[in-house]
């Protein structure tokens, strides 16, 4: 028979509260999208209503981008029949409306905004969840995941930070192993390959996906146990190690030739979404006479207020004092819960446009020059952590601002990840953009003699002579991200 004890066990335990999720969660709601969650939000809740209260009183400080109400603080609290009180005014003042409205300047009525159609590639790898055999809660978890995948297809994000963001942002637990099956299943998703933490294993999942011939077959050990070989060209080693010919092999590498490298990018690369899809900007920047103004698209997003039939409900609850029926107190608490969360989810919607307005300045701030002159050599270094010293918020949080939101300029819609690159020191000493020397590199190239065209090492050597120290690998990275191919592939007979 075994023994039986009480042990106490102290842990410390990070937990939101639901508004702040909330917050969290509209933070990374995009313009074209806020729309709609509003307004599933208010199909939910009956207690919110679309347009401005007619006995609303504002009172506009100078010195904010926000409206603030005049609140009604003669009203006492009210007991009701057992006892407990009943604080009228904390439902009933008229101070429960949202203005979205935030602008550092006038607001242009007929300001042309671009509109969306067509199905994001995030939208179709969540539209695949419903054909799996998932239940509901791994479905959740599943949509989650899928968020996390980036725009080539990678879900570069350990199971592990998958489960803590989980059980950080919604209190969900899961263990390693469930979440590990969700994410192989999602690795069985169109386009093949998607759902993968690397290159190795995006082209493994591909592989495993085909009809097992010899040549697949091949391929896969290929990947599987010779690929540092196979990405250094080593081919005479793999040959010996696998006992094939050079023939074997040749036929192998064109079905590995075959293989999408970035399954994001087929989907992106469509011509379906390159005609369909079009960005709606979650921010406006206009210069006016030297002075940038920067207004927050607010779109088609209604005002909210909490319904007045639902206040008078309430307040004909709280005339009744000790009279209430049980079923009339019944009807009180449900209605004093929907108000609550209208309540929570208005202040979540004026949270999230005033964190992403204060962001957003301060990224015009620390890029003034870029945005009078549109050039990138004109972009400072500039990481989240800068941003988040200088608005006062967590650097998750500005992640989120920054994730999926665009700007439009006079100089066209640009993502807001495009005003961060890391830092690097000439040898002035002078601190410089690592996007101001891909602009240098990408005109030298372009000025380049076609015939001859200049080698990694020659590049080092003019971004040498106009300051910049670096060296071979990182030019090459660089070149490689500008999409610039090697000297032998520009070379023109």
């Amino acid at each position: 028979m075994s023994d039986f004890s009480l042990i106490q066990d102290q842990r410390i335990r990070q937990t939101l509260l639901p508004n702040q999720v909330q917050v969290m969660r509209l933070l990374e709601v995009p313009a074209c999208d806020l729309a709609a969650r509003v307004h599933e939000e208010m199909e939910k809740n009956m207690v919110l209503e679309e347009g401005t209260d007619p006995e609303q009183q504002y009172t506009q400080h100078e010195d904010e981008e926000t409206y603030e109400p005049d609140y009604n603080e003669s009203s006492e609290p009210t007991r009701d029949g057992d006892g407990e009180v009943f604080d009228y005014s904390r439902y009933a003042d008229d101070g429960d409306e949202a203005n979205y409205g935030y602008a550092d300047g006038n607001d242009d009525d007929d300001r042309e905004i671009p509109l969306s159609a067509g199905v994001s590639f995030g939208e179709y790898l969540k539209s695949q969840v419903y054909l799996t055999k998932m239940d509901k809660p791994q479905r959740h978890i599943a949509k989650f995941v899928v968020g996390n995948i980036d725009e080539n297809g990678y879900l570069t994000r350990p199971v592990s930070a998958l489960c803590d963001d989980l059980l950080f942002r919604e209190g969900l637990t899961v263990s390693e192993e469930e979440m590990l099956d969700i994410v192989r299943q999602i690795q069985q998703f169109d386009p093949p390959g998607v759902g993968a933490a690397d290159l190795r294993e995006c082209l493994l999942i591909q592989l495993g996906q085909k009809k097992q011939t010899p040549v697949i077959q091949s391929a896969v050990r290929i990947i599987r146990d010779h690929f540092v070989s196979l990405t250094k060209h080593h081919y005479d080693s793999i040959c010996e190690a696998m006992d094939i010919s050079p023939d074997q092999l040749k036929d192998t590498l064109a079905e590995i030739a075959k293989l999408n490298p970035k399954p994001g990018s087929a989907w992106q690369g469509s011509v379906y979404e390159r005609h369909q899809l079009a960005v709606i900007p979650d921010f406006y920047v206009e210069n006016q006479e030297g002075r940038l103004v920067l207004t927050l698209n607010t779109g088609d997003i209604p005002t909210l207020h909490i319904s007045r039939q639902y206040k008078d409900m309430l307040q004909d609850y709280a005339n009744a004092g000790k009279n209430i029926t049980a079923k009339q107190k019944e009807g009180v608490q449900f209605i004093k819960q929907k108000i609550e969360s209208a309540e929570h989810f208005i202040d979540a919607i004026r949270q999230r446009n005033e964190t992403l307005y204060r962001t957003m300045n301060a990224i015009i701030h620390m890029q003034h020059d870029w945005f009078m002159e549109g050039d990138d050599i004109c972009l400072h270094p500039l990481v989240l952590q800068d941003v988040a010293d200088k608005t006062g918020y967590d650097v998750s949080t500005i992640s989120r601002v920054c994730n999926s939101k665009y700007v439009q300029t006079e100089f066209g819609i640009f993502s807001l990840k495009h005003f961060f690159s890391e830092k690097m020191v000439t040898t002035d000493g002078e601190e410089v953009s690592t996007r101001e020397i891909k602009q240098i590199l990408s005109e030298c190239v372009a000025a380049e003699d076609k015939h001859n065209p200049l080698t990694d090492e020659a590049l080092v050597n003019m971004l040498r002579e106009k300051g910049y120290t670096l060296a071979r690998r990182t030019v090459a990275k660089y070149r490689e991200q500008l999409n610039i191919p090697a000297a032998r592939m520009r070379r023109t007979l």
